[in-house]
């Protein structure tokens, strides 16, 4: 293998920066957004909360049903295929909800936003990340997350884009920028290192010493992870317990992203543009967040972090259903935005460090069956029972008592047990062969990636 060139920046940073632009679209266009078409369409159409909020968990059930398949088709084909496929479904999906006129073409186009989100967004980009980083990996994941975050800081623009153009051509547009920086982001995207000469976190290749002499002793990562396959991960209480609290947390963050701009302008009088400064503060804490948890969490207890996240979720939900001043307001939007934030990224983390990362993408993908159960449940339960009680404050608050709950499953999802299994020899890796690795190690090219003196494969 050619090593790196002294100075070079690692790759994998490109892979996080490509991660960052991805978020940001999908956070900005979607998710950060989506409250404020519940809102115009709401006006337009005159449809109710519970429908609005059946389209959003609809659109979430397609990642508990596609997430096994999504998983194993990343990790055998890597997350750059899948990642350029999301980008062109989630772009066009957007300009045929411009043209929508009834709930079945809403249901529809909405739908298919939700799957090339999903193609294009967190699990292929956690893949990818997972598997160039191990001692940086919270950290990595973290600025990559950071991404989801700054698209709600777009949000103001967004909503201005909605109060001056209309949601129709906000939405055709959002299509448009979608195809244009979503597809070429997507190409940076590449799933292991060792093809390409690298290592995990940037360390010398170990058949690399410096100054290009061969045969030298590899560089020490620190203990390796043990690589579970998807079967024996889900064999374990740690699997079904991380996956039932990273739900519970989604009870929370779902209801919050459907229904939060609908309660503040619905029941405390706010506008919409009023509603966009509450996102901002939210997104500007979750930024705080992630920040602090990316480097708490590659020094302390993942898992006693995110115990205490799922309270923080839990009371800031509470204060946002029992709101009645400016004051309860921002403080939801700093205790959610700071659990949010900081929580997010670990969960991946913690998974990689429990199942290793030769299957992570299966794993993650059977997972996600799990915990989108709460994506699902959190915008209906608060969306039935607003329509049943004219406000939102018994569903928040059964949503955090959910939250509250879910911080018990992470106080005992303890690391598991190293499989029952004799040890791989060394060396032998048992990685899955994608196509994208087939093709990095197959072939000599002159062509660099950037930052680095390793060729990159030809089908780029």
């Amino acid at each position: 293998m050619i090593g790196r060139r002294a100075g070079r920046i690692f790759y994998g940073w490109w892979i996080v920066g490509a991660g960052f632009g991805l978020e940001v679209l999908i956070g900005a266009c979607l998710f950060h957004a989506y409250g404020a078409y519940v809102v115009l369409l709401r006006e337009e159409f005159g449809w109710s909360r519970t429908l609005l909020s059946a389209a959003f968990a609809m659109a979430r059930a397609e990642s508990a049903i596609l997430g096994p398949v999504q998983g194993w088709l990343t990790d055998h084909f890597g997350p750059r295929a899948l990642i350029r496929a999301g980008m062109l479904v989630f772009g066009v999906g957007f300009m045929l909800f411009s043209q929508i006129g009834s709930p079945l073409t809403f249901f529809l186009t909405f739908f298919l936003m939700a799957v090339g989100a999903g193609l294009g967004g967190y699990l292929p980009i956690t893949v990818a990340i997972v598997n160039w980083f191990r001692r940086r990996r919270a950290l990595a994941l973290s600025l990559s997350s950071i991404g989801s975050a700054v698209g709600g800081l777009l949000a103001p623009l967004v909503m201005l884009a909605l109060t001056r153009l209309g949601w129709r051509w906000t939405a055709f547009l959002s299509g448009v920028v979608i195809l244009l920086a979503g597809l070429p982001a997507a190409q940076v995207m590449r799933h292991r290192p060792e093809p390409y000469g690298e290592r995990p976190d940037g360390d010398p290749p170990v058949d690399t010493a410096p100054g290009g002499a061969a045969g030298a002793a590899p560089v020490e990562l620190g203990p390796a992870p043990v690589d579970f396959t998807a079967w024996e991960a889900v064999r374990t209480r740690a699997f079904w317990l991380v996956s039932l609290g990273h739900g519970s947390a989604l009870l929370v963050v779902s209801a919050v992203l459907v229904h939060m701009v609908v309660h503040v302008t619905e029941r405390l009088g706010y506008s919409l543009t009023q509603a966009s400064t509450v996102v901002a503060l939210l997104t500007v804490t979750q930024i705080v967040g992630h920040l602090s948890g990316g480097w708490a969490g590659d020094r302390f207890s993942k898992r006693g972090i995110v115990v205490a996240c799922m309270i923080g979720h839990a009371a800031g939900l509470l204060l946002l259903a029992t709101a009645s001043t400016s004051w309860m307001v921002a403080g939801f939007a700093v205790l959610h935005g700071l659990a949010w934030g900081v929580r997010g990224p670990l969960m991946a983390a913690i998974r990689a460090d429990y199942f290793g990362s030769a299957a992570f993408g299966t794993i993650s993908g059977a997972s996600s069956v799990i915990a989108m159960l709460g994506m699902i449940a959190g915008p209906l339960v608060a969306g039935i029972l607003a329509d049943r009680t004219g406000s939102y404050r018994s569903g928040f608050t059964v949503l955090a008592a959910l939250a509250f709950l879910g911080s018990v499953f992470f106080l005992f999802g303890q690391r598991p047990p190293p499989p029952a299994r004799a040890a791989a020899p060394p060396g032998a890796a048992g990685l899955p062969q994608d196509r994208e690795g087939a093709k990095a190690s197959g072939v000599a090219d002159n062509r660099r990636m950037p930052g680095s003196s390793v060729g990159t494969d030809r089908g780029a």
